[in-house]
């Protein structure tokens, strides 16, 4: 698991405590976090202390394969409510349930043309930094199609 680091620019942090692992200051080495149950054997996104399938406390953190495939999607037409972050104006995007290659399925914006999204795509994730309120650098993921 990863925590908030210094940068030249200031304070860079992850989206969410717990969901990326990896050096903030180097995007290419940002994988998504998840812990396994020794247990039980379920995988689940995120760092976690209790197993959220059987409840059980023998989990272990892994890194997340950084590839899947596009399992299901929807086009989000309408700027969401709230303090939305993307693009001003409002730009479509694809929203998917990506299925990583090691079985776990991520809900994940999907950077690509709208027109594109298909079951089956072949994706890649694909940690950016944007801005917060507060000037801090926060690192977010998506994916994009494998080819890009």
């Amino acid at each position: 698991m990863i925590t908030a680091n210094k940068s030249a620019a200031g304070e860079r942090v992850p989206i969410r405590e717990g969901l990326l692992t990896g050096p903030l200051s180097r995007l290419d080495r940002v994988r998504l976090a998840g812990c396994s149950c020794t247990t039980c054997g379920e995988t689940s996104l995120g760092s976690k202390n209790i197993c959220p399938n059987c409840g059980g406390d023998a989990v272990r953190e892994v890194s997340l394969s950084n590839h899947g495939v596009l399992w299901s999607f929807t086009v989000v037409r309408h700027r969401p409510p709230g303090n939305y972050k993307g693009p001003d104006p409002f730009v479509p995007f694809g929203l998917g349930l990506v299925e990583l290659s090691d079985g776990l399925r991520v809900l994940s914006p999907i950077r690509c043309d709208i027109d594109k999204l298909k079951i089956g795509l072949e994706l890649q994730f694909k940690p950016y930094v944007r801005k917060d309120d507060d000037g801090r650098e926060v690192v977010a993921f998506s994916f994009e199609p494998a080819s890009q």
